[in-house]
């Protein structure tokens, strides 16, 4: 273990230790959140120690709080004694017995199963004047001392960590999706036929996707112009359930195709992060902090499973212009489009290595020093 993650409470009598902050979910199944309290039982005046494990949805900034109202609500979350040890045997994993090597006898491991219905982390993206933490859905792992479990518990007797929930690409890619549809236009009696396909199904973050593009023009109109743009869906499953979406990437080819002429051509367009910086409310993967990110990646998940939080998507769209070249000009003009679903995520990492160097890896040139920090 080449890295700890620790915390230590205020008053000093409780530090957390974690030996890696991303938690891989499999979605059949996810990663085990294991680590160690390190307790002073010296100082503890009789109460016990808890740890706890939060998905939370936060959908406001802590500095907005002014008339005691939360900003942040649970999803899931689960609690464990730790000390005094509550007599359950206890099975420690190979990373708990590290960090018990490193703490010594006052280590009490503590580990939390995740179920698979919980969304990934995800941050939306503050605006310039946003202060306070982002929006989104977080992981918290927050150890405590208290009498009891869910009783109000003051800062200096607390001690927590952020962790990552995260998916990686499945290893296998298939062919990618193919649509087509035919538009019958008013004053006209054949159509334009659009047919559009992916090359996979899986894309990378910072990979360029092409896009086939075939198109059988039957009618008097001309297309003038053709749009090929990435949108993102950002599914909020809460109190209700809104979809947002966002064009995150968008490109436009002046190719013309006259009146009873074919056009077949690929095209590409790289979505990216580095160009929807000013973007307030765009999905990113949930990030700690200093860190660099990526577009949210999709969610995958088994079915039906009913899931709280964020739940991403996209979609290429294929858009044709058209016009008429007779008397009407551009009124009789109509657009024709095309959807197709689209996965985009990161692929998984060889050996130890985190999302954050896969990130790393795509933006080598613009990460700063302070990008690797530990804090």
């Amino acid at each position: 273990m080449s890295k700890v993650y620790k915390k230590t409470s205020g008053n000093g009598h409780i530090a957390l230790y974690l030996g890696k902050r991303d938690f891989t979910d499999n979605v059949d199944s996810v990663e085990l959140v294991d680590g160690a309290v390190k307790v002073d039982p010296a100082g503890l005046d009789g109460k016990k120690v808890f740890v706890y494990l939060a998905c939370a949805f936060r959908y406001g900034s802590d500095d907005l709080d002014v008339i005691g109202l939360s900003f942040r609500r649970d999803i899931w979350i689960q609690r464990v004694q730790v000390y005094p040890p509550t007599g359950a045997s206890v099975t420690k994993t190979p990373m708990q017995e590290s960090l018990m090597k490193k703490i010594g006898e006052q280590g009490c491991p503590f580990s939390f199963q995740m179920p698979t219905n919980l969304p990934c982390s995800v941050s939306l993206q503050p605006g310039p004047n946003d202060a306070g933490k982002a929006c989104g859905v977080d992981f918290e792992v927050k150890a405590y001392i208290a009498n009891t479990a869910d009783e109000e518990v003051e800062k200096k007797d607390t001690c927590r960590l952020m962790i990552r929930k995260i998916q990686f690409a499945p290893s296998s890619n298939k062919p990618g999706p193919k649509a087509d549809i035919t538009k019958q236009f008013m004053m006209s009696d054949k159509p334009v036929i659009l047919e559009a396909s992916l090359e996979k199904e899986i894309y990378y973050h910072g990979d360029p996707i092409i896009v086939n593009v075939k198109i059988n023009n039957e009618t008097t109109k001309v297309v003038k112009k053709i749009t090929v743009l990435v949108e993102q869906l950002a599914s909020v499953v809460l109190y209700s359930s809104d979809t947002y979406t966002k064009v995150v990437c968008s490109e436009e080819f002046a190719e013309t195709i006259n009146a009873n002429s074919s056009f077949e051509k690929s095209f590409q367009i790289t979505p990216l992060l580095a160009n929807n910086k000013e973007k307030r409310g765009l999905s990113v993967d949930g990030r700690l902090k200093d860190e660099d990110t990526n577009l949210a990646s999709t969610t995958l998940s088994q079915g039906d499973k009913e899931m709280q939080g964020i739940i991403i998507s996209y979609k290429v769209k294929v858009n044709l212009t058209t016009g008429s070249g007779g008397l009407l000009g551009s009124l009789t003009g109509s657009d024709v489009t095309l959807e197709l679903p689209l996965t985009l995520m990161s692929p998984k990492p060889a050996g130890k290595c985190s999302l954050f160097a896969y990130t790393c890896h795509l933006n080598a040139s613009n990460i700063s020093p302070t990008s690797k920090r530990e804090h």
